[in-house]
C-alpha cells in the first residue's frame, strides 16, 4: 500500500487554502460578512441604536450583558460606568471609526498616487526631491509622529485625520512611482506624447486607470490600519475626545473596569479587530482578484 505525500506548505498552497476559506463562490462572503457591521452602523447608526449613546442614568452603571447574572436584555451589551448602553455607543463609534478611515485613507491616497506619479513620469530632479521627501517620512516612526501631531493640535478629530494621511501617504508614492516607471514605457503612452497630449491628460487617460487597481487594494489594506491607529491615538488621549463614542475611547475608559466589568473594553476591542480583519482579507481578495498570474494559481 502506498501513500501520496502531501503537498508542501508552499506560499501558493497557503494563498488557495486562503482563498477557499474567505471566499464562496469567487466572492470575498467572510470579508464582506466582516465589514457590513461598521458599515451598516456607520451609515445608519442614528436609526438603529435602542437608547441614546450619550444618555447618562448612573441607576443602570455597569451593568451586564443579559446573558450574565444582573443583566437585562434592554442592554443586549451591557453599560458602562455612567449607565450609557453599550451596544448603542458601538454603533456610534461605528459611524466614527467610517469617517475618520474613509476620509483619511482616501486623502492620502489622492496625495501618495499623485506624487508616486509626477517622480515616476518625470523622473530626474523632481523624482529624487520627491523620493527624499518620502524617505524623510520614512524615516519617521508613526508613533512619534503622530505624538508629535497631537501635541501640537492637541486631541480631536483633526489630529487623527492628518495622523493617518501623514503616515499612510508615502507608502502610495513608493508604490505608484514604480508602476510609473513601468507604464511610462509602454506604447500608447509614447505615442500619446509623439501626439503632443498635455500631461494631465496622460496622467488621467492613460496612467491613472492602469494604477488604480493598485490603489484600490492599497486602500483597502490600509483601511484596517487606520482603524487600528485611530483606535490608538484615541487610547493615549490624543484622538476623540470624551464624551464620544470612539471604538478606541471605549477601550481606554474600560481598562480600569476590565476586571469588575470586563465587558466595556471587550466588545469594543473585537469590534476593532474583526473590522481590521475584514479589511485585511478583502484586501488580499482584490490583489488576487487584479492580478492574473495569481489567478491562475
Amino acid at each position: 500500500m502506498t501513500t501520496t505525500d502531501a503537498p508542501p506548505l508552499t506560499s501558493p498552497t497557503l494563498r488557495r487554502a486562503k482563498r477557499r476559506l474567505t471566499t464562496l463562490f469567487g466572492l470575498p462572503i467572510i470579508p464582506v460578512l466582516l465589514l457590513a457591521p461598521m458599515v451598516i452602523c456607520g451609515l445608519f447608526g442614528p436609526w438603529i441604536w435602542p437608547h441614546d449613546p450619550l444618555g447618562i442614568s448612573f441607576g443602570i452603571r455597569l451593568l451586564p450583558p443579559p446573558w450574565l447574572e444582573g443583566g437585562n436584555w434592554a442592554y443586549v451589551l451591557g453599560t458602562d460606568q455612567f449607565g450609557r448602553d453599550l451596544f448603542s455607543r458601538l454603533i456610534e463609534g461605528a459611524r466614527i471609526a467610517l469617517i475618520v478611515s474613509t476620509v483619511s485613507v482616501s486623502v492620502a491616497a489622492v496625495i501618495g498616487t499623485a506624487v508616486g506619479m509626477m517622480a515616476g513620469y518625470y523622473g530626474g530632479v523632481i523624482d529624487m526631491i520627491l523620493m527624499r521627501i518620502v524617505d524623510v517620512k520614512m524615516s519617521i516612526p508613526p508613533v512619534l509622529l503622530t505624538i508629535l501631531i497631537g501635541a501640537a493640535l492637541g486631541g480631536g478629530l483633526a489630529t487623527i485625520l492628518i495622523s493617518i494621511i501623514l503616515v499612510f501617504w508615502a507608502d502610495y508614492a513608493r508604490v505608484i512611482r514604480g508602476e510609473t516607471l513601468a507604464l511610462k514605457r509602454a506604447g500608447y503612452v509614447q505615442l500619446a506624447k509623439v501626439a503632443n497630449v498635455s500631461d494631465l491628460r496622460i496622467f488621467l487617460r492613460h496612467l491613472l486607470p492602469n494604477l488604480a487597481p493598485t490603489c484600490i487594494v492599497l486602500m483597502t489594506l490600509q483601511f484596517g490600519a487606520s482603524l487600528v491607529i485611530e483606535a490608538a491615538i484615541t487610547f493615549i488621549g490624543l484622538g476623540i475626545q470624551p464624551p464620544a463614542s470612539a471604538w478606541g475611547l471605549l477601550v481606554a475608559d474600560g481598562r480600569t473596569y476590565l476586571s469588575t466589568a470586563w465587558w466595556i473594553p471587550t466588545f469594543a476591542g473585537l469590534a476593532i479587530a474583526l473590522t481590521a480583519l475584514g479589511a485585511n482579507l478583502l484586501g488580499d481578495w482584490l490583489r488576487d482578484y487584479f492580478d492574473p498570474k495569481l489567478k491562475k494559481r
